[in-house]
């Protein structure tokens, strides 16, 4: 780094007094707390932190066991390699026609599992546009619903019928038998048999 122009003592002053930069912020509140022993009220004000928020950031930076201010951030990978070692595979399985589950039940099968989202996150990677939505006898052979017969609702009667007592039930004519729990029209401490 080539070294300028220096600068003068006020633009000093106003890079510790002023900071620009959140992380640098930080660091000059808390050392103007902790150091300098300066009340939090006026800590907060003077660096433009609400009193509860300078709390929490001194609350943060206590139990912080290594507080980084200034170290440069540095970015991730930018590939992803599970991707990258299907690509081709799903470039080539795409080319034959399959489908987005298709091709991540392939990947699965020679044990470099993926996603179906992952697959299609690829497929636009590279430029391909999804299937149309297929016909249930376009789609391959794969266990499917079936469809089993359904009792017709309209065999049924809802009205009442009178069924013949069981050995041991009461003898009154009651559709219903006496021991089932009582309803308006009949009550099991109204038979005439339980008397």
């Amino acid at each position: 780094m080539p070294i300028g122009e220096p600068k003068d003592l006020t633009q000093c002053q106003r890079f510790f007094l002023e900071p620009q930069h959140s992380k640098q912020r930080q660091y000059e509140a808390l050392r103007r707390y902790f150091v300098e022993e300066r009340p939090s009220q006026e800590v907060a004000a003077a660096f433009g932190y609400t009193e509860g928020s300078f709390r929490v950031l001194c609350h943060q930076f206590r139990r912080d066991p290594e507080p980084a201010f200034f170290l440069t951030a540095h970015p991730g990978p930018r590939t992803q390699p599970k991707k990258s070692a299907a690509r081709a595979l799903i470039e080539q399985l795409r080319k034959q026609n399959h489908s987005v589950y298709e091709i991540a039940e392939a990947l699965k099968e020679r044990g470099t599992p993926l996603s179906a989202t992952a697959v299609g996150e690829v497929l636009r990677e590279l430029g391909f546009a999804p299937l149309p939505r297929r016909l249930d006898e376009e789609r391959p052979e794969v266990p499917r619903p079936t469809v089993e017969p359904v009792a017709d609702a309209r065999a049924f009667s809802l009205t009442p019928r009178r069924f013949p007592p069981a050995a041991g039930d009461c003898s009154c004519s009651s559709p219903i038998s006496c021991t089932s729990i009582s309803i308006r029209s009949h009550r099991p401490s109204t038979c005439p048999a339980r008397r």
